[in-house]
């Protein structure tokens, strides 16, 4: 056996780098399309279409759906997602329905998840799913402290994760990235205070032409060999007589 560094002839890494996610989940395909038409032949009058991603199945129903299908996905024999694990929501302003309101189920006796997802804007409400879930009670607060998404039938439905008093909701396209007011410990109050926000900075010169450039031109340090001199422009033949 020759000295010296030695190649590996076969990788100590269990997946290739550009593995295809579709030939682990190829097989089963068939199966989740199978499932999901079966749900949806059980209640074609609230699930508007299915779609299959990997392992998992998606749902997509119109708000008036939503009680029934979460109460049919919860109960039946064949499906027993007794587990709302999350509610998120997504913000899409250039839609009519600008919101997408996400529920993750978890079936533990079959090991495996399903999304349902609902729409929404700033003035159609969502039924809430607490009477079903109860850990939605929560969820739902994140949703409409973060997105403004309103839920009816909510028993508490106010902000969990930002102050009381708080202007809009962080999470959509629309709120500005500084916030409308700022908190700080004020000293002589000896309280927090909560004041408009004012990105304050120093005044600064642009130019037209660059909007980089400092006030002045500043000093350059050059060599002089190093420098191009312009040439002087030409005399007319007018001038010269």
């Amino acid at each position: 056996m020759e000295q010296g560094d030695k190649v590996m002839l076969k990788s100590p890494y269990p997946e290739r780098a550009n593995a295809n996610p579709m030939e682990v989940y190829g097989p089963m395909q068939d199966a989740l399309h199978d499932y999901g038409s079966w749900i949806l032949s059980a209640l074609p009058r609230y699930i508007q279409q299915f779609s299959v991603y990997k392992d998992e199945i998606t749902l997509n129903v119109a708000p008036s759906g939503v009680i029934p299908v979460m109460t049919f996905l919860r109960d039946h024999t064949l499906t027993q997602y007794k587990s709302l694990m999350d509610i998120s929501g997504a913000d899409y302003p250039t839609r009519s329905q600008r919101f997408e309101v996400v529920y993750h189920l978890l079936s533990i006796r079959n090991n495996a998840r399903l999304r349902v997802k609902t729409y929404a804007d700033e003035v159609t409400p969502v039924p809430s799913v607490t009477g079903i879930f109860r850990s939605a009670d929560w969820f739902e607060r994140e949703a409409w402290d973060m997105f403004g998404i309103f839920f009816v039938g909510h028993p508490d439905l106010r902000r969990i994760l930002t102050d009381y008093g708080f202007e809009g909701h962080p999470l959509r396209k629309d709120f500005p990235l500084t916030g409308y007011t700022e908190v700080r410990w004020d000293e002589e109050r000896k309280r927090v205070v909560s004041e408009p926000v004012q990105l304050m900075q120093a005044h600064r010169n642009f130019d037209s032409v660059s909007p980089w450039e400092q006030v002045s031109e500043g000093n350059s340090y050059t060599p002089n060999k190093y420098k191009l001199v312009p040439p002087k422009p030409k005399e007319d033949d007018k001038n010269k007589k």
